[in-house]
Parts: C-alpha cells; structure tokens; sequence
C-alpha cells in the first residue's frame, strides 16, 4: 500500500486509507477538504486485494475503505468518519444548524448508503454476476441506483438552493441532482478529492 504524506501544523497526522475511485472514500476525502484537514493518505489497491491483506483487515474486518486513522482511534464508515470530523473538528461546519435540513441531510446520506452505494460496491456486483450472470448484474444496479436518484430528486427538491439543501456548503432524467453535480465540482475542496487527482490515480 503506498502513503502520501500531508502533515498538521500541529504535528499529528490523520490517516485516510483509500483507493481513488471509492466514492465512500471520495467522500471522505470532499469532508477532510471542506474542513480544511492534513491526512497522511494510504492507498490500497482494491483491484489488487490489498483490502484483504492482514493489516488492512485488522483496521476493517469487512475489508472496505475508507477507514480513517486518529492516533489511537479507527474508524471504518464513510458516514462515521464525517460524523466524527464533524463531532471533532467544529470549523467550517458540514452539517446545517438547521434541525429539519440537518435530518433531510441525514435521510439523503442513507438513500445513498443503502439504495445506491451497494450496487456500485464490487463485492456486491461480483457477487451478482457469480451467482447470476453478468447482464443480470447491470440490470440490478440500474434498477436500484436509478430507484435511489428519483428518492433523492424528489427528497431534495423543495429544500434545494445552490446545492443539496440550501445555499451553504444533467442527468436528464434527474435535472436537480445534475444542476447540484455541476455547482459541488466547482468548490476546490470537491475539485481536490477528486479520483484522477489521488496519489493512487496513477498506479491502478
């Protein structure tokens, strides 16, 4: 597993291992950003079985990143790891104060944890096309993932403003999520978690 290096003024490191093209982790990266954190990046090669080996293992039995390193503490969710920087770290919030765009918030985050996230897992669709087959496999993560987005469209469309639920921090069939796709890739912070800019984006 190969490591960057981006150090805190104040000397401590936290350490984000992750592969490019995770988007559990490339939320967690867009987080980091947005609060202005250092990490010390860690990168594992999901293609070649890193998440597999006994280190990895001994951070996250299920063997997925991201996992997020604090001294003693690990933590090994996408959505723990923003709840804990959130908790942690208070500058520049990610969360609204308000209580209701602080709950549609939460319900958006878990459409796409549990409708959309696990058909873009490749455990999940591997495993899919072992039991199944490989047409099967895409009919299944279009079916669930396009399920996920009209939940979304409609959740998020009365509370909308330049992004998700408001003015603070196309797909055709789905103009609000397109319109809010374009205005988060113009904030640096998502700009810099990107994939294709990741240590890891040039040894896949």
């Amino acid at each position: 597993m190969a490591s960057v290096s981006r150090a805190n003024s104040s000397g401590s490191k936290l350490q984000l291992y992750s592969y490019f093209r995770s988007s559990c982790a490339w939320r967690v990266r867009i987080a980091l950003n947005l609060k202005g954190l250092d990490y010390e990046y860690k990168a594992v090669n999901l293609l070649k079985g890193e998440q597999f080996s006994p280190e990895f293992s001994k951070l996250n039995p299920l063997n997925y990143v991201p996992v997020l390193v604090d001294e003693d503490i690990v933590i090994a969710d996408s959505l723990a790891i923003i709840l804990y920087l959130e908790e942690k770290y208070p500058q520049n919030p990610l969360l609204p104060k308000d209580l209701h765009k602080r709950a549609i918030n939460f319900q958006a985050a878990n459409i796409v944890c549990a409708n959309i996230q696990p058909f873009l897992k490749l455990a999940v669709m591997n495993y899919i096309e072992e039991k199944i087959n490989t047409d099967e496999k895409l009919v299944w993560a279009q079916y669930h993932i396009g399920r996920g987005f009209a939940a979304l469209e409609k959740l998020l469309k009365d509370f909308s403003g330049k992004y998700a639920t408001g003015d603070e921090v196309f797909l055709s069939e789905f103009p609000l999520l397109s319109k809010l796709h374009e205005a988060y890739e113009k904030l640096p912070a998502f700009c810099a978690a990107m994939p294709d800019v990741q240590p890891d984006a040039l040894k896949p």
